[in-house]
Formats: structure tokens, C-alpha cells, sequence
């Protein structure tokens, strides 16, 4: 008889976000004279800048042209694109990335899941708590866990991510082979000093790990002083994989398009000792797996290097960051505790009460959607994360409604 892949049944029941659409969806039912404001799912709202719309435009006209129509293309990604990215986003700030470095892909969530298929079976994983919840889900269905007990899974090296550490968290105690790391942090919205980050890239080299780290919020970031990608530290690319998207940085969340560079120098071992390059091993997954992403889209995203591309989504950060300042401002002025925000589109805010309980207050009383901590983790456990993306005005009505319902 055909069998499961029985790690699977660790899993919880259903997905964090789908959760929330449940209970979402029963309170819209039970009340369809009221609307409700969703500042939950990190999902953006405003469309995409018209560098973008133009070149997408443009590109589907090649494709309606036999002289210019493309079929498959590289499954890494079309040279216009990867050396955009090399020059603009790496090698302007300093860090050496080659375009032949960078694969490009549909979402950096389906590579932070895929990325782990190429590790051994029994490495030792380190993962924040609280978290993405994709990158533990996945290494669950790989058998790298054991069963979940008291909210956690046995054999996982949890990284406490707490008030009292500056939700920065702390080296493991213990060698660990892949080290999953996100900033500007998804919940958190906290990001990480260069000297900090050098901690972690010192800590990989000396025990032969491998930091995994999600940059998908980069963009974000408007302080100089906070590195952008992990490759603005010395030593970042012999040990450092970067996962990079531009579904928050230009609005493509419903367009799909997104990158993880992997240099040519990060090795990994096998059972003998012998080196393999981390570089070729993904080349032979992408190329096996994906057909690459479609050629009108890609030249979507290259617009984004244009001077017009530039300016237009600088204009989207910005937009969606006073968004954040806003609620950051109303959420403090009724006293609560937050961190996040201003280099980041996520709030993280102490409910000073149970995640799933505040949920439903702001849900039910307020009409307004955000993200239950403790679906992050058991150290987000009274905490909720509120997004930015959303119009302002909307923004604006949700916090008048939280004043209401809190006062």
C-alpha cells in the first residue's frame, strides 16, 4: 500500500494564515453589515509602480512578436536581470556579488522551504522563536525533528527571541549546522547592527555552519548604519546564503518574483569530509525543479533598477513606513509596548494578554485583522504583529477603531 510521508502528521492542523482567514471569514458571516480592515497578512495593497507596468507591457507585446517571442529561458534567470541585481543591490553597498550568483525564482518562500532539500537529513537546525513560520514547517517535513511537545519540536535548537535580549537573539550554546536569521525581522520588525550580524558569520566560520538568511525587507531599512545584506560583512559569502524578494520591495506579491544568491565559495561536507560547492548543488535543484520565471515578469522586475523604478519605489516604502509610524504612534499612546516600524513594515506590540485573545478583541470589537504572536512561537505568545500595508486611509480608520475599542 502507498504510504505517507508520516513527518507530516507532526504538523499542526493547519497554517497560521489560514487560521486567521477562518476566523476572519466566520465574523464577516455571523456580521456582513460590518467591513473589516485586514493589517494582518503582510500582503501589499497599492499597485505596482508603472516603470514596472510599462516594461510588463512591453514584454508581453515581445511575446505576441515571433521576432522577439521567448520560451523557456534560463532556469536561473535572464542575464538583463541578475546583473541588475548584482550591480544595484550588492555590489553599490560594496559587497561582491557576480550576477552568475543569483538565481531567481517565483518567491523567497518557496526557496527559505526548498533551500533545506539539499542539506543532510540530520543536520542540526537553529531557528528563532518567534518565526516565519516556513522555515521550521519545512524541516519538519524532512524528518530534521522530533515531535512537537509543550509548543516546540524536539531536536531543534530554539533561538530565544525576547524583550529582555532586544529580540536579538543570543549564539547558540551548542554547534548547529543551518542557522535560519531574517532581517529586518518577520514578526518582529527588529533588525541587526553590523557587529551583531558579524557575531553570527563568525560563529558559522568557526563550526562550519550555514546562515540562512532572509533579507526579504531590505528595502526598508533607511538607516546607513543598518546593513541591508549579509554580505556587507567580511566573511558573509563562505558561509552566508541571502533570500531576496520583490514582492514587498515593488508591490509583487500577486506577480511572484524574487532571488537567493549563493556564492560560488560556501561549501558544505559530506559523510568523508570532502568539500561540495552549496553553489552547484542549487544549480542542480533549480534546474531540475523549476523552469524559471516567465520572461514578461522578469523584465517587470528589472524596471525596478531603472532611474523611474528607483524613484517609484522609494515612493512605495515610504508610503507604506509612514503607515507604520502611524500605527507605531497610536499603539504607544495607549500605552502598549512595541518595537519595529520605523526600518521595517511589521509592528510588534505586548498585547498584555494572551495572542489569540487580542486577536479576537481587535477582530471583534474593532473589525480590524492583525497576527497573533504565538502563532510565531512560543516566545510570541502575548504579542501581535500589526502590518503597514494597507491605504492609509485605512490605517487611519483602524487605529480610530483600536482607540475605541481599547479605551
Amino acid at each position: 500500500m502507498i504510504r505517507i510521508n508520516e513527518n507530516y502528521t507532526k504538523l499542526k492542523a493547519s497554517y497560521l494564515f489560514s487560521d486567521i482567514a477562518k476566523r476572519v471569514t466566520a465574523f464577516q458571516e455571523a456580521n456582513p453589515e460590518k467591513d473589516v480592515i485586514k493589517l494582518g497578512i503582510g500582503d501589499v495593497t497599492r499597485a505596482l509602480p508603472q516603470a514596472c507596468i510599462d516594461a510588463f507591457h512591453k514584454a508581453v507585446d515581445d511575446m505576441a512578436d515571433e521576432a522577439n517571442f521567448h520560451g523557456y529561458g534560463p532556469e536561473q534567470g535572464y542575464a538583463f536581470l541578475r546583473e541588475a541585481i548584482a550591480e544595484n543591490d550588492f555590489q553599490s553597498r560594496g559587497a561582491d556579488i557576480a550576477p552568475d550568483e543569483i538565481f531567481v525564482s517565483d518567491g523567497a518562500k518557496c526557496d527559505t522551504g526548498n533551500i533545506q532539500e539539499i542539506f543532510a537529513g540530520d543536520a542540526r537546525i537553529a531557528i528563532p522563536d518567534p518565526v516565519y513560520p516556513v522555515y521550521l514547517d519545512t524541516n519538519v517535513m524532512a524528518g530534521r525533528t522530533g515531535l512537537s511537545k509543550d509548543g516546540r519540536y524536539e531536536g531543534v535548537v530554539y533561538l530565544d527571541c525576547k524583550e529582555e535580549n532586544g529580540f536579538i537573539p543570543a549564539l547558540p550554546e551548542q554547534p548547529v549546522d543551518l542557522i535560519y536569521l531574517c532581517f529586518p525581522n518577520n514578526p518582529t520588525g527588529t533588525t541587526i547592527t553590523k557587529e551583531q550580524l558579524k557575531a553570527w558569520v563568525d560563529y558559522a566560520r568557526e563550526n562550519r555552519a550555514i546562515i540562512l538568511y532572509d533579507a526579504a525587507y531590505e528595502a526598508f531599512v533607511t538607516d546607513e548604519n543598518i546593513p541591508r545584506s549579509i554580505y556587507e560583512v567580511e566573511g558573509a559569502k563562505e558561509v552566508a546564503i541571502e533570500f531576496r524578494s520583490f514582492s514587498k520591495t515593488a508591490g509583487f506579491t500577486g506577480t511572484r518574483c524574487a532571488f537567493t544568491v549563493v556564492p560560488k565559495e560556501l561549501m558544505a561536507w559530506d559523510e568523508e569530509g570532502s568539500a561540495h560547492s552549496v553553489h552547484a548543488l542549487w544549480n542542480r535543484r533549480h534546474c531540475t525543479k523549476f523552469n524559471g520565471v516567465s520572461y514578461p515578469v522578469q523584465k517587470a522586475a528589472a524596471a525596478v533598477y531603472s532611474e523611474e523604478g528607483k524613484a517609484q519605489v522609494k515612493e512605495l516604502v515610504t508610503y507604506y513606513l509612514n503607515n507604520a509610524a502611524i500605527i507605531r504612534k497610536e499603539m504607544s499612546a495607549l500605552g502598549y509596548q512595541l518595537v519595529g516600524g520605523d526600518n521595517s513594515p511589521y509592528i510588534w506590540i505586548n498585547g498584555k494578554t494572551d495572542s489569540w485573545e487580542f486577536f479576537d478583541l481587535l477582530l471583534n470589537k474593532a473589525g480590524v485583522v492583525c497576527t497573533p504572536g504565538a502563532g510565531f512561537g512560543s516566545c510570541g505568545n502575548g504579542f501581535i504583529r500589526i502590518s503597514a500595508f494597507n491605504s492609509l486611509e485605512n490605517v487611519e480608520k483602524a487605529m480610530a477603531r483600536i482607540r475605541e475599542a481599547l479605551k
